[in-house]
Formats: C-alpha cells, structure tokens, sequence
C-alpha cells in the first residue's frame, strides 16, 4: 500500500517518525483519513502592506488573513479521487478566530511528470506549488515549496520570485507530549515574512467509507494541469 506522499518520498519515507509515517500513509490504498484538531500557539504576519494581498487570498480561501495566539485549530486530510482520476488528498485547516473562522484549504496529488507533490491552494485551485517532502536527522517531515503557477482559463503562467511566496513547513511527534507539532513560515525573498504559524494538534483516524468527504471539503473547482 502506497500513499501519494510514499510515492513522491520513496525509500526516505522510512526515515520519518513511525507516527509521521501513519499520518502520511493517508490515501486511498491504506482507506485511511485523518482529522487534526489542536491550537495555534501564534499566527504571524509580516509588514503592513502585506495584510490587503492576505486579505485577497483568504477570500478564496488561501493562506491566513488574521493574526493571533492560541487560535483552535482542525485540519482535515481525507483521500478521494478527483475530478480527473487522480487521487488527491484534501489539507483543509479551520483556524477558530473569535467571531469568525478562517480556512486555508490545499488539496494535494503526486505529479509523476513533475516527480514531485503538486499542492493546489484556494477553492478554485488558482495557484499550483510544486513540494518537496525530505525527513531530518530527528524523524521530523520538512515540506519546500518550488516553482508556482497560476492558472485561470487559458492563463497558465509561472508567479515571479519577486511577488511569489517560498514556505517551508516542519511537522514533528513530540513522544512526551503525544502530539504533532507544526511550525510553517512563508517569506519573500524581497520582502521577508509574509505568514507563518507554529502549533500542536492530535490527530484521530477513520476510515475513508465510513467517513467519506463531506459536503463543502472538496475545492469548487478542480484544475487539470500540473
């Protein structure tokens, strides 16, 4: 059994710590989906001017328009097959702000041609990244991002250095505390920080026909090029 996140790391995945490897073990062969729930120790933003391109974004459901400290906190990776028979996994995170939640929703497939994970972002899948998923020297999952792409209609064009964003994301198992622990970070290489959180969660398994993909979870719509 094969999830799309072993097959874009290879003999690499085995590295990870054993309850990293389960998590990413999600997909259809393994009929495993999981839920996260924890809190955001703190949501940061850089400099001002950033905060109206956050705002655009979160309206479609990309990256995080709000900062705070001890923000509730799910995420939702469930397997299903897409629109274009490619088995993606959905990375839906609900940040529970006072009055209001905000969603930053991925859905992710394995990208033979590109030999790497092709993160869509947002509702309607706009934004293509390319992923690269390493483990560390202590088990933990680190995830790059490389080039971006955005698509709309016939607009297939790659987003420049200057205005694109570089993340890095580093998801460990703290053992003495039974919990997952995540820390990203999304900068310019210009400008510097534009948003990153770092928290815990506990994650609880189901499986995926029992549970299947509720209603809402799925972008609205779906992208084929990688």
């Amino acid at each position: 059994m094969t999830s799309i996140f072993q097959r874009a790391m290879g003999a690499e995945f085995d590295r990870l710590h054993p309850q990293l490897q389960r998590r990413f073990s999600v997909g259809l062969d393994s009929g495993e989906a999981c839920t996260g729930t924890g809190s955001m120790d703190e949501i940061l933003h850089g400099r001002s001017f950033v905060r109206p391109f956050l705002a655009l974004g979160g309206s479609r459901n990309v990256l995080v328009p709000r900062a705070g400290r001890n923000i509730p906190f799910v995420i939702e990776n469930v397997p299903y097959r897409d629109a274009y028979g490619r088995e993606t996994v959905t990375f839906v995170r609900t940040f529970r702000f006072p009055g209001r939640p905000h969603r930053f929703d991925a859905t992710m497939v394995f990208s033979p041609e590109r030999d790497c994970i092709v993160d869509y972002l947002g509702t309607h899948q706009h934004l293509a990244s390319d992923l690269r998923f390493s483990a560390d020297r202590t088990g933990a999952l680190v995830i790059r991002s490389g080039e971006h792409r955005f698509r709309e209609g016939p607009v297939d064009a790659r987003v420049p250095h200057l205005i694109g964003g570089d993340a890095v994301a580093r998801e460990s198992y703290d053992e003495e505390a039974g919990r997952f622990r995540i820390d990203v970070r999304v900068t310019n290489r210009r400008f510097g920080l534009l948003v990153g959180y770092r928290g815990s969660f506990t994650v609880q398994y189901e499986a995926v026909a029992t549970r299947g993909v509720r209603a809402g979870l799925r972008p609205v719509r779906e992208e084929a090029r990688v």
